[in-house]
């Protein structure tokens, strides 16, 4: 009886994962466009607010290192993650609401809400996919020295508060810069941001510069206003 109850109970498990999938990956002709499978939204939540000052207390302070050999291309990303579903699209779905994909699982319709400045959006075509700490950020901050797989890793991070949907203006406007250097629009977004940015940074071992720890320390700050 227990053996046959397990039975089921994984069959069942197993016929709703491939349930999922199926409805990220069926025809445009058997079900076009497709609801996104139910996930969670938004950005992984970060740290609290005393784990990122401890996490910020023991990152290295040093001078940014030398861009000499940086390329985006060293850093693979949009990777696949499930079926025709990239790192873009996973997130596209992840951060928005009522999102309908194609058999390519591109992201036909939804709403988004771009936490960095408040915009809100009706088309996927509108929105950037930002790494928290960009890449060229990174390679200052000692992915230099890193593997290419641990870069893969970095780029594509789905797990940590490294990828979100954002305004492509507001991305293009971030660029590669460092808190110290730009910041989101929404004061009421640094709380999160500079909680984001550190445990990112904590987790990957990378560096600060002096200004950029300052920066930090302000936007915690605003967490317990």
């Amino acid at each position: 009886m227990l053996t046959r109850f397990r039975w089921r109970r994984a069959a069942t498990a197993a016929a709703l994962c491939l349930s999922a999938l199926a409805a990220t990956t069926a025809p445009v002709s058997a079900q076009a466009p497709v609801a996104a499978p139910a996930v969670r939204r938004d950005l992984p939540e970060p740290p609290s607010t005393d784990v990122a000052r401890v996490e910020l207390a023991d990152l290295t302070v040093e001078p940014p290192h030398s861009m000499t050999g940086y390329s985006r291309a060293k850093f693979p990303h949009w990777v696949k993650q499930q079926g025709a579903c990239d790192t873009r699209e996973t997130t596209l779905v992840r951060d928005g609401r009522d999102v309908r994909l194609d058999d390519q699982c591109r992201a036909v319709s939804g709403t988004w809400v771009s936490a960095y400045d408040g915009k809100v959006f009706a088309s996927a075509g509108q929105l950037d996919i930002d790494h928290m700490v960009p890449l060229a950020n990174a390679w200052r901050s000692g992915a230099d020295t890193w593997s290419t797989d641990q870069r893969k890793r970095f780029a594509n991070d789905l797990t940590n508060p490294q990828l979100i949907a954002v305004s492509a203006a507001s991305n293009r406007s971030k660029g590669d810069q460092s808190p110290d250097q730009w910041r989101p629009p929404l004061t009421s977004y640094w709380c999160t941001y500079s909680r984001a940015w550190t445990h990112v940074k904590h987790l990957y071992k990378l560096s600060v510069t002096h200004r950029e720890q300052e920066t930090l320390v302000a936007m915690l700050d605003t967490c317990e206003r």
